[in-house]
């Protein structure tokens, strides 16, 4: 299987503590990817560092070719970013916002095209924010201007979305929403990566990636054994994967029953 997104001896320091300690992965192609792991593991680090947004040493590849071969505006068209915590000037129109995911695909102080048009209208029917088109983001509230952020990462159109914390302020349904708009993308032969806390909805995605300390404890199908009881250990045996309604969930362990 082809990979999206592979490293080789991955290293990352910030400051001076090493965060990355060798990491040797491949993220095939055509699939969604989860990476999870306990506080302070290195998940975002590793996010990161594959998307090119922190200095690291040892090997990347980008659907197939060496992270540094990249001419910068083809790397903005075949990665879409969302990250922890994103903003944009709080004044800009919604509208605005999610145009900004088109960049990549105009010419310098081009102005949009039918293209770039249809891309956003599209973006933020899948978000449902289009009824906030006009008003400035940060009159929004936190999950709205989630919301708007994904529209953004949407709206590049790329084969890689790449999502740090994706449902952070989002409700149930919209979580939900959020879960059926990946699907869409992975069926449109994309590929998606996301770090993600809530580990049941970790185990909803194709494969799972776990670390621990700045090093890949496990890799694997979310349907497998294996993984289910590496999502156990990693979490020193206070979460136990159960199957729910046809899904795998993550449940709290009662103290004294591990």
């Amino acid at each position: 299987m082809n990979a999206a997104l592979a490293c080789r001896d991955l290293r990352v320091t910030l400051g001076a503590r090493e965060v990355l300690h060798g990491v040797d992965l491949q993220l095939p192609a055509g699939r969604w990817t989860a990476l999870a792991g306990p506080n302070g593991a290195g998940k975002t680090t590793l996010l990161k560092a594959l998307a090119g947004l922190l200095p690291s040493r040892g090997e990347v590849q980008v659907l197939g070719r060496p992270a540094g071969a990249w001419p910068g505006r083809e790397r903005a068209r075949a990665i879409a970013w969302l990250g922890q915590g994103d903003s944009g000037a709080e004044d800009l129109l919604v509208d605005d916002v999610v145009m900004l995911g088109r960049l990549p695909h105009q010419d310098w102080l081009g102005l949009p095209t039918a293209a770039d048009r249809e891309a956003v209208q599209s973006a933020m029917q899948e978000t449902q924010c289009g009824a906030w088109r006009g008003r400035a983001l940060g009159s929004l509230s936190g999950g709205e201007r989630q919301r708007v952020l994904l529209a953004r990462a949407l709206a590049v159109q790329a084969p890689l979305l790449l999502m740090d914390e994706p449902l952070s302020h989002l409700d149930p349904p919209h979580q939900a929403d959020w879960l059926a708009i990946v699907r869409r993308h992975v069926a449109r032969g994309g590929t998606a990566v996301s770090v993600l806390h809530e580990i049941s909805i970790a185990l909803q995605a194709d494969d799972l990636v776990l670390l621990d300390a700045g090093r890949v404890v496990h890799h694997g199908a979310t349907s497998e054994a294996a993984t289910h009881r590496a999502v156990e250990k990693v979490f020193g045996d206070r979460l136990q994967v159960h199957a729910v309604a046809g899904r795998w969930v993550a449940l709290p362990q009662e103290a004294g029953q591990a």
